[in-house]
């Protein structure tokens, strides 16, 4: 059993969707404000980074869409345009801001999208598929909007932080390892795994065409 206990599953998965939501609004937001949308543009970028790859992991496990269960994931977004928009000056300040939120973001949604999919029911090699889904998709979505070229589809590892991540995830649970100790473990990888591939340029070999 991944949970003993229903209402902890419940407990948990909101506080990590939660605070997921409020990191990728957040990255959304600054990267809007890095192309000047207006106040809403920015809340529209902010709200589908947070909702998008969650909302597409649960429309295809049967379940009604997370943020459509309570108003807090509109508020938390609010909330994030809010510092976004007060702390500008702040923010602009830390060179790499939008990737520690990015990265946040990817690492606690990836979390999300394994527990919830393994409540459900669901063997562990959908849990991985679905937790890179929760984690990225939301990205392709914002990158979309802003006219930027997907981060998945660039040679920075992204995605497959997610997927490393729901290994050591699923490694860590056949061993019977504690689950809070495993969640910590897996987002400490994840985001370990990103911020180095970021620092030393680490990336998947690239296709090359017949021609080349």
């Amino acid at each position: 059993m991944f949970y003993t206990d229903p209402v902890v599953a419940h407990t948990v998965q909101q506080i990590i969707e939660f605070i997921g939501t409020f990191a990728f609004a957040i990255s959304g937001i600054r990267q809007a404000a890095a192309k000047h949308f207006d106040w809403f543009g920015g809340f529209v970028c902010g709200i589908a980074v947070a909702i998008g790859g969650g909302t597409i992991r649960d429309v295809m496990l049967d379940q009604t869409p997370f943020w459509m269960t309570s108003p807090i994931y509109m508020i938390c977004t609010m909330l994030a345009q809010v510092v976004v928009i007060l702390f500008a000056h702040s923010l602009k300040r830390l060179e790499n801001a939008w990737l520690t939120f990015d990265t946040l973001g990817l690492a606690l949604f990836t979390i999300a999208g394994l527990q919830k999919t393994l409540v459900c029911g669901h063997p562990f090699w959908v849990a991985i598929i679905m937790g890179c889904i929760t984690g990225a998709a939301g990205g392709v979505i914002r990158d979309v909007l802003l006219n930027n070229e997907p981060i998945i589809f660039q040679k920075e590892i992204y995605a497959m932080a997610s997927v490393i991540g729901g290994l050591v995830y699923w490694l860590m649970i056949e061993c019977d390892v504690n689950v809070s100790i495993t969640a910590i473990t897996t987002f400490l990888c994840i985001c370990l795994i990103r911020f180095f591939a970021v620092k030393y340029h680490i990336s998947l070999p690239i296709l090359k065409s017949e021609d080349e």
